[in-house]
């Protein structure tokens, strides 16, 4: 079976995990990282040798890694889910590289911030500033997505899927953020779906 290497809270790891989940691709996902540790041992890095989760690996042995990349790979095939036609597809896959050049290292500080530092060392200013610069990139995707179900149309396709753990994080902390519409009608749609409240909403924000 196919094995998912990762812990269930990491937002890379669920890009994963709900792509098999939406799919019905059987996984035995191992946690490893954050708390369980072993991410940094020599077993995990022969895997993987930049230490990070998620990692694919394959029954016969096939290694992937890149949360991206690895959701790109299980939707190989699926051609709804991952557009086949050569145009809709590079739309598809533009919107999964901006999330992982642009939003995401944008939104990180808010998360950091909230989630991972103790209350009496955060730093207000440094987090309400990644929540202007984020709701900047937002204000993109919230004209995107005016009129439209999901980011490329009606349908769900890879392009939703690396955006799911960030919206769900924006609308589920407690800070004071924007009103989008469109965004939160998008949000309120994957929540709407077995398999995201499974892999992504049901699970802690830690």
């Amino acid at each position: 079976m196919l094995k998912i290497w990762g812990r269930p809270t990491s937002s890379n790891v669920m890009k994963a995990v709900w792509t098999c989940a939406e799919l019905d691709i059987p996984f035995e996902r191992i946690d490893v990282g954050g708390p369980f540790g072993g991410n940094r041992e020599k077993a995990y890095l022969d895997k993987n040798p930049n230490g990070l989760v998620p990692t694919l690996e394959e029954p016969d042995g096939f290694i992937l890694w890149e949360s991206n990349s690895i959701v790109r790979y299980l939707a190989s095939g699926h051609d709804a889910f991952y557009p086949a036609e050569r145009r809709a597809r590079a739309d598809a896959e533009r919107w999964m590289d901006w999330q992982l050049t642009t939003v995401g290292p944008t939104y990180g500080p808010i998360f950091h911030g909230l989630v991972r530092t103790p209350a009496d060392q955060r730093d207000p200013a440094a987090i309400a500033a990644a929540v202007a610069r984020t709701a900047d990139l937002f204000k993109v995707l919230e004209d995107r997505m005016g009129g439209r179900a999901f980011l490329c149309g009606d349908t769900l396709t890879v392009a939703d899927i690396p955006y799911g753990p960030i919206l769900h994080r924006w609308f589920s902390l407690d800070f004071d953020r924007p009103a989008f519409p469109s965004l939160r009608a998008w949000y309120d749609r994957l929540c709407e779906r077995p398999a995201f409240r499974t892999q992504v909403v049901d699970i802690p924000i830690v």
